[in-house]
């Protein structure tokens, strides 16, 4: 038997392009999701990606046990951009935001999950990168106003600080496992966000794991 035999398709449809495979700690099939993606289950899989100044939602319905995470990045900013001011900057980062937001939930309800059951879990926002503009801050302002304006429940929050995290959910019963990525002190850092996690994927994750 294969291991793509052994695993199965995705129990949602439109996810066959995510990576997943067996993860033998847990003893489960997981899902690794890079920025830009999203992915949701209605199994007993995880879902994990890692963070810098991307921020991740997990959303599920607490009684079907149906959710997923994604994973936002704003939108890179030119010298153009810059110049018009702020408001061009945000506008792109929420129109972003928004739709991986929108799509993650959207897609819970529609394999049916019920929005008055939803409940938030986010991550992620960190300075990697001193010099650059501070996007993770942009992305925990625009995750925690969307939260409120949508009037879903947020039960558990790790936003902010200067680590990259690693993040492991599992949608069945709402618990998130997270680790700091802490040594990344070296000359292959990227110097644009959108190439982080190309540096990050194999630094060393230290300290104990953090349960939300």
């Amino acid at each position: 038997m294969t291991t793509e035999n052994a695993i199965g398709r995705p129990s949602v449809s439109g996810f066959e392009h995510v990576h997943r495979y067996l993860d033998k700690d847990h003893g489960i099939v997981a899902a690794k999701i890079l920025p830009g993606e999203y992915y949701v289950t209605r199994e007993n899989e995880l879902i994990t990606t890692v963070l810098g100044s991307c921020v991740s939602a997990c959303i599920r319905d607490r009684e079907s046990g149906i959710g997923g995470m994604n994973h936002f990045m704003l939108p890179e900013t030119n010298a153009d951009k810059l110049s018009r001011g702020s408001a061009a900057v945000v506008g792109n980062a929420t129109r972003y935001g928004n739709y991986a937001m929108e799509h993650l939930i959207n897609t819970i309800l529609s394999n049916g999950g019920k929005r008055k059951n939803l409940e938030v879990k986010v991550f992620g926002g960190g300075k990697i990168i001193p010099t650059l503009t501070d996007v993770g801050t942009r992305n925990i302002a625009f995750v925690l106003e969307y939260i409120d304006a949508e009037g879903l429940t947020l039960l558990a929050q790790d936003l902010g600080d200067i680590y990259p995290r690693k993040v492991v959910y599992f949608p069945k019963t709402g618990k998130v496992g997270m680790k700091k990525i802490q040594d990344l002190h070296n000359d292959n850092i990227a110097q644009r966000e959108r190439q982080y996690f190309n540096t990050i994927k194999n630094a060393p994750v230290e300290g104990d794991v953090e349960l939300f």
